[in-house]
């Protein structure tokens, strides 16, 4: 993977459809990303889920193009994918033939329900004892030709359905992902909602030892045809350090609550001890299509006994901070207040969470840019977005708060807007800097109200000071013969030369 800053976008609510997500890449984004992840383009786009419950994983929706635009986007850009293994949508051809036809069906066997993960019946504890990133129970009644009533598996929403990759149809349907992300040049893989792929009787059902296995085989497989493999978990941070060691690449969901945390609360101590334990094999984000993660900076949910980052009082703090800076919209989306809740997220754009300050906002980034790691910029952070109450109102997912659809004319104005184009150049100046940026990083020794930190070369040295408490920051780049600093939002733009 190369190690230069990455657009997160879907086809659709960006550019309209995949060339034009190429066009961007080559017109008014360039030399700003060295790869994108497009969100799930599979079909359909606009499901239960956004995308992220494919009826059919293997075909890119013709409302956005093809997989010839996908290998057109690769000739010039990494490119990543999702690759959804937990689940299905309820309207794939596999599931409704299972409904129709039983026993008799290539695909029995391929779905879970209650009974295939507790063939004895599941006692009280045994239900208790999973984890679920929604309130109740992980069963949705489905109705077979024959008349009889199956409790199916359904980690997420009811339209999505759980999959036994450890059975033979299930290994069949991974693998024809795998053989159509190959033949698309896809060369990043991001394994969503892995973490649930694995049940067991008795256990959470997330994160068990046979999960990291699975994880750890897959990822090979994946290899095999030329990719690397993204694993994105939310979860307990330590889970997070275990699993970076078995797999190419993780998430670093702790920086994105952490940094707000060091904002709002003025100190950088929680921050900078992370930054001794994190591990290095990350790409890092500040948003993403999902909420803001609470899970990854909090007790485990499973063992209270094992501590997070935050504690409970400045976890609570936390979301009543993202709360108050966005002015109470982000409690419309969160939690009971909107469908397609997730009991570990704050739905809120970053820029709203950072109280829509231009300089908080560009000083995070700046910390995410410096953070030993691949950088993501999601395309609502890209372009500095607000909540979307219009589309919150409109689907009643609150998600949605933060997955805006730009209009063409829409984007020729954000695209000028000084925060925007700052962080271009921000970004534009991190993919220059390729030697710089894989030399030497350390955590500068400051007092609780920064954070320092630098990165060298044997040419050049760039070190960033992040003021907390007055919000700042310093970006000062010296080599052999000139010495920049940079601490305005100006003086950033700058960083794209005379022409930027």
């Amino acid at each position: 993977m190369l190690n230069r800053p990455q657009l997160i976008t879907y086809a659709d609510r960006l550019a309209g459809d995949l060339r034009g997500v190429a066009q961007m890449l080559r017109g008014p984004l360039a030399g700003a990303f060295g790869g994108v992840h497009v969100l799930p383009f599979f079909v359909p786009i606009d499901g239960a889920d956004a995308g992220f419950d494919p009826a059919d994983h293997t075909t890119v929706d013709p409302r956005v193009g093809d997989w010839h635009d996908i290998v057109d986007l690769a000739g010039d850009h990494e490119v990543m994918a999702d690759l959804i293994i937990n689940h299905v949508s309820d309207d794939s051809a596999q599931f409704r033939d299972w409904l129709a036809r039983g026993s008799e069906s290539p695909y029995d066997g391929m779905f879970l329900t209650l009974s295939s993960v507790f063939p004895d019946g599941a006692p009280e504890a045994a239900l208790a004892a999973i984890y679920r990133p929604r309130p109740g129970m992980p069963f949705t009644k489905v109705a077979a030709a024959d008349g009889t009533t199956r409790l199916a598996w359904t980690t997420f929403t009811s339209r999505q359905i759980d999959i036994d990759i450890e059975s033979e149809p299930g290994r069949e349907y991974l693998e024809s992902i795998v053989q159509a992300f190959e033949r698309g040049r896809v060369s990043l893989v991001r394994l969503d909602a892995v973490g649930y792929g694995i049940k067991r009787a008795g256990t959470s059902c997330f994160m068990i030892p046979e999960t990291f296995d699975f994880i750890a085989s897959f990822a090979e497989r994946c290899r095999q045809g030329g990719m690397e493999v993204l694993v994105e978990i939310h979860g307990y941070h330590v889970d997070q350090i275990e699993i970076a060691a078995r797999v190419d690449l993780v998430y670093d969901f702790a920086l994105p609550p952490l940094v707000l945390d060091a904002f709002y609360r003025g100190t950088s101590t929680v921050l900078r001890r992370w930054f001794d334990i994190r591990p290095t094999n990350c790409v890092t984000v500040l948003d993403t299509h999902d909420g803001i993660g609470i899970v990854d900076v909090a007790a485990d949910p499973s063992d209270r006994s094992r501590l997070g980052l935050l504690d409970d009082d400045q976890v609570a703090a936390l979301v009543a901070g993202i709360h108050e800076r966005s002015g109470g919209t982000s409690q419309l989306a969160t939690g009971a207040a909107a469908s397609n809740l997730d009991i570990y997220q704050v739905n809120c754009t970053y820029y709203e969470a950072l109280g829509r300050d231009d300089i908080a906002y560009l000083a995070a980034r700046l910390i995410q840019v410096f953070t030993p790691g691949t950088p993501q910029i999601y395309y609502v952070g890209l372009l500095a977005g607000t909540n979307d109450l219009d589309l919150l109102g409109a689907t009643g997912v609150g998600r949605d708060i933060n997955r805006h659809h730009y209009t063409p004319f829409e984007l020729t104005g954000e695209l000028e807007r000084p925060v925007v184009r700052a962080l271009l150049a921000l970004l534009r100046w991190r993919c220059r800097e390729d030697e710089l940026f894989n030399g030497e990083f350390a955590v500068l020794d400051t007092d609780d109200s920064m954070i320092g930190m630098r990165w060298s070369s044997a040419d050049q040295t760039a070190t960033l000071s992040v003021g907390l408490d007055d919000i700042s920051f310093c970006l000062e780049i010296d080599n052999k013969s000139t010495s920049v600093v940079v601490d305005t939002i100006d003086g950033l733009i700058a960083l794209d030369g005379p022409s930027g």
